[in-house]
């Protein structure tokens, strides 16, 4: 397999993503979930992701689609990259080992279908308002927050981008 390929392999439907967390769960392994926009990709997003897979044994990034980053009303020419290339960079991380994009506002109907041992989010929110709290914590998991990399934001990126 050469390397676009494993890249491409890396971006599964929500069934694919249920039959590889099925089986990993079966040798007790914790599957990590995390969600986002992931716009331009910047070096926060790096550190967190590889947090988040330092928790657990395998990472799924459920990733906005271009309509549900519409749905958030981050801007109105957000998202700058699509899905697809979003999905493409993403997947090429050593740390993210499937992405499975969503086109609702929140990935909760995600997260009840798959049902990760972890739901990670950001520190900006606070654990029991996370989207996906109840579903996880009533199937045995863990919902945890993780540090942001503070000072990069793809919206700081974009404002400095415009500003120049």
């Amino acid at each position: 397999m050469n390397y676009f390929e494993r890249i491409n392999s890396k971006i599964v439907s929500k069934e694919v993503a249920l039959e590889k967390i099925t089986e990993l769960k079966k040798t007790n392994k914790n599957i990590v979930f995390t969600n986002g926009c992931f716009d331009i990709l910047h070096v926060g997003h790096v550190s967190y992701l590889s947090q988040a897979r330092d928790l657990g044994d395998f990472l799924i990034l459920g990733l906005n689609t271009d309509a549900s980053v519409k749905l958030l009303n981050k801007a109105p020419n957000r998202p700058i990259n699509n899905e697809f290339n979003r999905a493409k960079i993403l997947a090429a991380l050593a740390c993210v080992d499937l992405i499975v994009l969503f086109n609702e506002e929140t990935p909760l109907q995600l997260i009840e279908f798959l049902l990760p041992t972890i739901l990670v989010k950001g520190n900006d929110y606070k654990i029991e308002n996370i989207v996906g709290y109840d579903a996880v914590i009533k199937s045995g998991g863990k919902v945890l927050t993780l540090p942001f990399v503070e000072g990069f934001s793809t919206t700081n990126i974009i404002s400095k981008i415009n500003s120049k």
